[in-house]
């Protein structure tokens, strides 16, 4: 079960940018999907948005669509959430999982949790002037 740590959070005012980091830190990235959550004060986590094992699928919650952008590093043992424009509503804690219950298309972004996946601990993001 690989080991996932999450990076690059951090305090920016409104219309800033930052790069979120996903990092298995004992073995890689490569065998499923991995997804970015985030959970705000009061509110349920939401993924949104997730990279299909092989790169050629990424997906966008409409919140988010235009702004942030899902990557893969080749090195197969990160994948980067970067994040353009930051608003108020984006400040949450910020997380990254993967897992064969992660079904990431053009369309949908669907989780179904199992033995074998694996979440990271979460990194703050907070955007305020």
């Amino acid at each position: 079960q690989v080991q996932l740590v999450e990076s690059g959070g951090g305090l920016v005012q409104p219309g800033g940018s930052l790069k979120l980091s996903c990092t298995a830190s004992s073995g890689t990235l490569d065998f499923y999907a991995v997804g970015w959550f985030r959970q705000a004060p009061g509110k349920q986590r939401e993924g949104i948005s997730c990279i299909s094992a092989n790169a050629a699928t990424v997906y966008y919650v409409e919140s988010v669509k235009g702004r942030f952008a899902i990557s893969r590093n080749s090195d197969k043992k990160t994948v980067y959430l970067h994040m353009h424009n930051l608003r108020p509503e984006d400040t949450a804690e910020y997380f990254c999982a993967t897992d064969p219950g992660l079904m990431c298309t053009a369309g949908n972004f669907s989780f179904k949790g199992t033995e074998f996946g694996s979440w990271g601990q979460g990194t703050q993001v907070t955007v305020s002037s």
